[in-house]
């Protein structure tokens, strides 16, 4: 089973989320950063493109081998789907239309979704802005691993299969930490993409339907791209519950490593977040950062001092409820 890990529970503080406080002094410092708010119209394009080309693969992929199927999956279509994903993530911010449309931006979110062949985009989006109103809060943030997976996979090899695991624990763990009721968008969502599916298997085989698939599963997992998951907060550095990555794999993931940033100004689109670092370099390069998501990858099975329990929690003061995700949307 490898080392047992050194923590036996969360790093409890009692203090204000740190991006509210540097969020206000940089805009009094340097104003000219709220000229970065709002969509990137290139975005949409970028988007529709890259659903394209998985729509093209699908009549690549419909008579290779299984064997070539799984190796195209990861290193070309998972790597789609995954930024798809982030896509979603842009979307959820209301980065395709602005916050002015939020019904175009949901209908233009289960379009980016087609591809990764599961409905995510709106329940995404419900939950996503709740992990940054209440960020680290033990009942209302979905992206901090529950008691049951800090204790359960608490060991090198349970650590790695958690890695493996970990679209699974993504998708089902907010429906046990926090569950908030179904909406009609979510219904809407879920309908759209069945029905793509279905025209996927009737027109190009199970096989095609398999790469796309096996493709979002294996990009969120074990692969060089799913770091960022493990590399926004967890604590790899006591005291510090955010971290940006600065390195080429943002490239295709709408600049997600500048997650310090993005935190501190959700209002900004992932293209230009490498402007608010170049604007006010000081509030962020005394802060740890990540150089490598692989990297972190390795360090999180093999570092007996991190694991599901290397996160920063604070306990909750309200519990969430359906205002919260109406209002934010």
């Amino acid at each position: 089973m490898g080392q047992h890990v050194s923590r036996t529970d969360f790093e409890w503080v009692y203090n204000e989320q740190p991006h509210i406080g540097r969020r206000d002094v940089m805009l009094k410092k340097y104003p000219e950063i709220k000229k970065l708010y709002g969509p990137d119209p290139k975005f949409k394009y970028i988007v529709t493109a890259m659903v394209l080309m998985q729509i093209f693969m699908l009549q690549v992929m419909q008579d290779q081998s299984w064997k070539m199927i799984v190796l195209v999956a990861y290193c070309f279509g998972g790597v789609i789907n995954h930024s798809l994903m982030l896509a979603n993530h842009e979307i959820s911010h209301n980065m395709a239309f602005g916050y002015g449309r939020p019904l175009a931006n949901r209908y233009f979110g289960m379009w980016c979704n087609l591809p990764i062949g599961f409905p995510m985009s709106v329940s995404f989006k419900k939950y996503h802005i709740l992990h940054h109103r209440h960020l680290a809060d033990e009942h209302l943030d979905p992206d901090v691993p529950s008691i049951l997976e800090a204790k359960l996979f608490c060991t090198t090899l349970g650590k790695f299969i958690w890695v493996v695991l970990q679209p699974l624990f993504y998708a089902i763990r907010p429906l046990f930490v926090n569950p908030l009721p179904v909406e009609r968008l979510e219904v809407i969502n879920t309908i759209v993409q069945l029905a793509f599916n279905t025209a996927v298997v009737y027109l190009f085989g199970w096989k095609a339907m398999f790469y796309l698939i096996i493709g979002s599963l294996l990009a969120m997992g074990l692969h060089p791209v799913a770091g960022h998951f493990i590399a926004e907060h967890y604590m790899y550095a006591k005291g510090f519950e955010t971290y940006s990555y600065y390195g080429p794999l943002n490239w295709i993931t709408f600049n997600v490593g500048y997650h310090n940033e993005h935190h501190d100004f959700p209002a900004i689109p992932g293209s230009r977040l490498p402007e608010v670092r170049k604007i006010a370099p000081e509030f962020y390069e005394t802060i740890p950062q990540h150089t490598s998501w692989v990297r972190v990858l390795y360090d999180f099975v093999m570092d007996p001092a991190i694991g599901p329990y290397a996160r920063i929690k604070r306990r909750s003061v309200e519990k969430a409820s359906k205002g919260d995700s109406i209002k934010a949307a």
